[in-house]
């Protein structure tokens, strides 16, 4: 029977193997760290349900759900209070909601773009001009989200649309982001129609009814953490988990060999579902371009602090769901979330929780002791929101070079690696370092990990046991 080996055990590695699973077939899940999850991890404090890394995933695309199903929990899928939903912007040193009718940086209403303080008279001239573009040759080159949104809309869509509603999400600089792999769809969307707001609004009119009503964000009642409990629970009886660390891997005569601290084991597949740089040391015996090519792949830290408060005592201002603080009017604060304005079951009546983000390239953040990061968020959030009140509780959590980083080229990077994956028989990638850093494009990669595995086998059945 074949040999299966998972590295790494964050959303990736276990939709992997519990997909390898619900075939029967078994696996062995390497993680270095003492729990299963990666950065998905959910807290419980006070009646709160605090996500220590991502809160919720995008509803648009299907494969964190259909997982959610096929494991039961659809019953505890809550969407986000869309009928509350509101997010503001820092400018000038004051909170400006975004005008309504926005995808992401694309505007799809006159009179809301006409009326906000957030962009000037010029900016809101030049971006209701951009609806008379008309298609042109497509771009061969890649280019960067900053020179994309700047050629359509100008420099203050940058600042103040672009750079932090991206910045919360890949924790990145629009500068260097590629435009091809982190908004694809635009790209796909001037080469049709010349004009971003044109397409999107047509775009819109042809959507399913049914896909118009569904909530932006999707999660679990109890946190995502919840998710990661289930799977492995589900996985179990054909998962076997090693709490150790991949040292080296090597292939001789068609098997994989993973050394361990605790000893060697032996594969006929592996699913490398770890960070792309960790990925490329582990196959630099193997093909030395693959490994560079997975080694190239940029990452930046994100540290989150929550803060709740009694909501009797709470001396802060309520902004919807909460607001972003564009680059360059950023201290440390890049984004904070009124966590139960934003979704249901998530505090009890009589608690406010803050949700705050530092990301980027801030990686003092990682260095820097609990309490110095809570004192200087506080700092800001008493300037932004004038909350002066002390928190009832703080949780701090830190992911040292968690967020992959989609730079410019990102998708000639990724063919080659796929290219020279290939010439590894029985080598598979799964991760947020690919096709896709949310929690559905994680489950997708992984499952698809597993498809692979599976029809290898199926094509060699001569190497089974006797079913």
């Amino acid at each position: 029977m074949r040999r299966i080996a998972i590295v790494g055990g964050g959303i990736s590695g276990l939709s992997a193997a519990y997909h390898l699973a619900r075939h029967g077939v078994a696996s062995t899940l390497i993680e270095r760290r003492p729990r299963l999850g990666g950065v998905i991890q959910t807290d419980y404090v006070d009646g709160c349900v605090i996500e220590a890394g991502p809160d919720s995933f995008l509803s648009a695309k299907p494969w964190a759900l259909e997982l959610i199903r096929d494991l039961g929990l659809a019953g505890d899928v809550i969407g986000s209070n869309d009928h509350l939903r509101e997010t503001y912007v820092r400018k000038n040193g004051r909170l400006t909601p975004l005008p309504d009718g926005l995808m992401l940086m694309v505007p799809t209403r006159i009179l809301p773009m006409v009326s906000t303080p957030l962009l000037s008279w010029p900016a809101k001239i030049r971006m209701g001009l951009e609806c008379l573009r008309r298609p042109t040759a497509p771009l061969e080159e890649d280019r960067s989200v900053a020179d994309f949104i700047r050629d359509h809309y100008g420099q203050e869509a940058v600042d103040y649309l672009a750079e932090p509603l991206l910045a919360g999400v890949y924790g990145g600089d629009p500068e260097l982001l590629s435009v091809g792999s982190v908004l694809p769809l635009f790209v796909e969307l001037e080469r049709k129609h010349g004009s971003l707001s044109r397409g999107v609004l047509r775009a819109r009119r042809q959507r399913a009814p049914q896909a118009q009503a569904a909530p932006l964000f999707q999660t679990l009642k109890q946190g995502l953490g919840s998710l990661i409990g289930r799977l492995a629970e589900a996985a179990g009886p054909h998962v076997t988990v090693l709490q150790d660390e991949v040292g080296a891997l090597r292939r001789e005569r068609g098997v994989f060999e993973l050394r361990l601290e605790g000893g060697i084991l032996q594969a006929d597949d592996v699913i490398l579902a770890c960070q792309a740089d960790e990925a490329g040391r582990l196959v630099q015996e193997l093909d030395s371009e693959l490994a560079a090519s997975l080694s190239s792949v940029p990452y930046n830290s994100s540290v989150t602090v929550s803060l709740g408060y009694r909501r009797d005592a709470f001396d802060g201002r309520m902004y919807g769901f909460g607001f972003l603080i564009p680059r360059r009017e950023r201290k440390r604060l890049v984004a904070c979330t009124y966590v139960g304005t934003k979704f249901p079951y998530r505090t009890p009546e009589n608690t406010v929780l803050l949700r705050c983000f530092l990301g980027g390239a801030e990686e003092t953040a990682l260095r820097d002791p609990d309490e110095i990061l809570v004192a200087e968020v506080r700092a800001e959030l008493a300037e932004l929101i004038g909350v002066t009140v002390a928190p009832v509780f703080s949780r701090v959590s830190r992911w040292p070079r968690s967020m992959a980083q989609y730079t410019v080229g990102h998708k000639r990077r990724i063919e080659i690696i796929e290219a020279r994956r290939s010439t590894v028989p029985g080598l598979e990638l799964a991760g947020n370092a690919y096709t896709g850093i949310g929690v559905p494009d994680c489950v997708r990669m992984g499952k698809q990990a597993a498809q692979n595995i599976l029809a290898r086998r199926e094509r060699s059945p001569s190497t089974e046991a006797p079913r």
